[in-house]
């Protein structure tokens, strides 16, 4: 691991900020960064589609003031990660399988640094899909926090179904790095404008992300490849018949979520044993990025599921 560069003027966040580029195992090379400290732990911050470190600066504050020490990833395709060689704006995996590489990547450096114990799990959207998956293939989280967690798109069934064996089939016809049909090549902010925009209800936050992407558009991410979608649409699938995990499980949902199913996360957490639902009237997808009361909400429901827990590290065990 290396020094990296973070843009901490655009980030919001708090001081102490050390950015890392890591290899994962099949030789991508990523960017992560972490806060030091933590008397509570440590928080592990899997971002969305399209997202990157500082963009989760406000989160990594709220975290840090609380005493968490804090790692976010870029995952591959986005941020300062690696990027299709080919188009470095469209948003690219052959596998969702490849981030569980960039998973342990990112646990090698938290063991590194010697980050506090216990280790929680924060994770928004698609970083919802490949944290499922994490948590039933390693034992070395706490519990979780799920932010609107894509473990299924909001689409329906037919529509899921067309764009599934489409997206297969151009993937078997070598048109796989191909824009989804539908997706926009420009970024989803700049694509998509503020009104009626389906992730935040508050202008100020919108205005602010927009403003990250403009100062520094490498961070920016363009629409899904075709076979971004198959690969998700396939993980997605397998998970909904995967076992579930047993540990704590909160999941923040808002009351206008329309790009992931709702019905499909109150499938899943009705499965959990230790799973609990925190709805947010009002809130759109990302909830961590909602006007200052849903915010504030957000917070006093994660802070009453960490403080009704033992503080000891559990283990990823699964039901179903």
């Amino acid at each position: 691991m290396t020094p990296a560069p973070f843009h901490a003027e655009i980030a919001d966040a708090p001081e102490g900020a050390r950015a890392w580029w890591l290899t994962a195992s099949d030789g991508v090379r990523l960017r992560a960064v972490t806060w030091a400290g933590g008397r509570r732990g440590t928080a592990v911050i899997f971002p969305g589609r399209t997202e990157f470190a500082e963009k989760y600066g406000r989160v990594a504050g709220r975290l840090v003031g609380r005493g968490f020490a804090v790692a976010v990833i870029d995952w591959r395709g986005q941020g300062l990660s690696d990027r299709h060689p080919g188009n470095p704006m469209l948003g690219h995996v052959e596998d969702f399988r490849d981030y569980q590489r960039d998973v342990a990547a990112l646990r090698d450096l938290v063991l590194k640094l010697a980050m506090p114990e216990p280790v929680w799990l924060f994770a928004h959207s698609m970083g919802g899909c490949i944290g499922l998956r994490t948590l039933l293939e390693r034992a070395d989280f706490r519990g979780a926090v799920f932010s609107a967690p894509m473990w299924r798109l909001h689409m329906k069934a037919a529509t899921r179904e067309l764009t599934a064996r489409m997206t297969r089939i151009a993937y078997l016809a070598g048109l796989g790095a191909r824009l989804t049909p539908g997706a926009r090549p420009e970024p989803t902010a700049v694509a998509m404008g503020y009104p009626g925009n389906p992730l935040t209800s508050d202008p100020e936050v919108f205005a602010w992300c927009l403003a990250q992407i403009t100062a520094h558009p490498e961070l920016a991410l363009g629409g899904p490849s075709m076979q971004w979608t198959s690969a998700a649409l396939q993980e997605m699938t397998r998970l909904a018949i995967a076992p579930l995990p047993t540990l704590p499980v909160l999941v923040l949902l808002g009351g206008v979520e329309t790009v992931v199913s709702g019905a499909m996360i109150r499938r899943q957490l009705a499965g959990m044993p230790a799973g609990e639902l925190a709805e947010l009237p009002g809130a759109r997808h990302e909830i961590f990025m909602e006007r200052p009361e849903i915010v504030a909400e957000v917070w006093r429901r994660i802070d009453g599921f960490l403080d009704g827990l033992p503080a000891r590290r559990g283990a990823a065990a699964v039901s179903r």
